[in-house]
């Protein structure tokens, strides 16, 4: 196989797998690593795919650029409601307490919460506070903290510092990315942090997370698969990544 040739086929893979280490590409096309790494810089130069550390992942796959609420608030909201439906059914009938992230999804979830039982809520979402603070049967709390005005979450040690001593039933998280090297992601370190605090807090971690975020790297990771129970996606979640966060523990959903 010439070098041109071995390298469409490295994007290829790279691009169906959504990642793929240097290992796993010298094993696949009987070369050297150092022969896999110039082809992967090769790749990079010619915009093609993105390398990234022992690895390479597709150009799309790897954000800095955060979006924001509105922006995304219209974003697949179809497939947004489906999953927030199912999502509550992981509530525990009475007495529960749940801990709700910031995000477009999990306000979805805080919109269809069930008003026929005792809730706790905690949050970081000064809209999702807005719309459940009238709500006779929710006991909430909104973590306190700075305010980003991009995704309208409160942030640093003041909700870091209440987050540690806490323990909920569920914790429904949100993410910007979903991969098997790079975990859980998001564009912002101070959302991360509270985040990551967030996933230590629950009994069972809940992520809702259209298919869209699948195979998708922000730049921090704020959990690793391995703390994640489930997966509440879409049908549109690709077999090789559904098949990939299996294989890792985490049960999928496709609402």
């Amino acid at each position: 196989m010439y070098a041109e040739e071995r390298q469409q086929a490295i994007a290829s893979l790279v691009m169906q797998k959504g990642r793929a280490s240097v290992a796993e590409l010298a094993a696949a096309y009987d070369v050297t690593t150092e022969t896999v790494r110039r082809d992967l810089a090769a790749l990079d130069r010619a915009g093609l795919l993105r390398r990234v550390h022992g690895g390479a992942v597709p150009t799309r796959s790897l954000h800095l650029v955060e979006s924001g609420v509105g922006e995304r608030d219209a974003t697949r909201a179809e497939h947004k409601d489906r999953i927030a439906a199912a999502a509550v059914d992981f509530i525990p009938a009475s007495g529960a307490s749940v801990l709700l992230d910031a995000g477009t999804t999990t306000a979805r979830i805080a919109a269809q919460l069930p008003t026929d039982r005792e809730l706790v809520v905690v949050t970081n979402s000064v809209p999702i506070a807005a719309r459940l603070a009238g709500v006779p049967t929710v006991h909430l709390q909104l973590l306190g903290g700075r305010v980003r005005g991009l995704t309208q979450a409160t942030v640093g040690e003041q909700a870091l510092r209440v987050l540690d001593n806490l323990r909920v039933d569920v914790a429904f998280i949100g993410t910007n990315g979903i991969s098997v090297g790079h975990g859980l992601s998001t564009p912002d370190s101070e959302e991360a942090a509270v985040k990551r605090a967030m996933v230590r807090a629950g009994t069972q971690v809940v992520v809702a997370a259209d298919s869209s975020k699948a195979g998708r790297e922000d730049f921090v990771s704020f959990a690793p698969l391995s703390s994640v129970d489930t997966l509440i996606t879409d049908s549109e979640i690709g077999d090789n990544y559904r098949t990939q966060f299996t294989d890792r523990g985490v049960e999928v959903v496709v609402a």
